[in-house]
């Protein structure tokens, strides 16, 4: 029992210590960094919250874009957002499931889920899944509504 025991807290350790856990503090310190940088117009900021080898999906035809991609097709949105609140995190992991609300700047209202994949104290990977109830999703869709 004791040798099962010891074997359990070794790979729990192991798991740790190769960055396959996030603390659910440090997954909200990432997150608003990362969406302070769309709020601030600054992509240093949120590039700086990346992992090499980063890539983002969604269902507009995103589908695991690198870091050039998305800087070009999607921190451009940056213009339209005034204002990220964070909703509900849950960490499982390495891995955390985000909802998220975005004000645009004409007031709309933008409601995401994002399940987000966290290498050490960098982000991974993201996949968005577009919410809100004018079934915008993002803030191109809202900005003339």
């Amino acid at each position: 029992m004791n040798l099962l025991l010891s074997s359990l807290m070794l790979l729990c350790f192991a798991i740790i210590a190769n960055g396959q856990s996030i603390s659910k503090q440090d997954a909200e310190k990432i997150v608003n960094t990362y969406y302070s940088g769309f709020v601030k117009k600054d992509w240093n900021i949120t590039a700086s919250q990346l992992a090499d080898g980063f890539t983002f999906s969604s269902p507009a035809g995103d589908d695991y874009m690198p870091v050039p991609v998305y800087q070009e097709r999607c921190f451009q949105n940056s213009k339209l957002i005034r204002k990220f609140n964070l909703v509900k995190l849950m960490v499982d992991g390495n891995n955390a499931l985000i909802i998220y609300e975005i004000t645009t700047m004409n007031n709309k209202m933008i409601r995401n889920v994002e399940y987000w994949t966290f290498c050490k104290d960098k982000v991974k990977s993201i996949e968005c899944f577009f919410g809100g109830t004018t079934g915008a999703g993002y803030p191109l869709n809202v900005q003339d509504k």
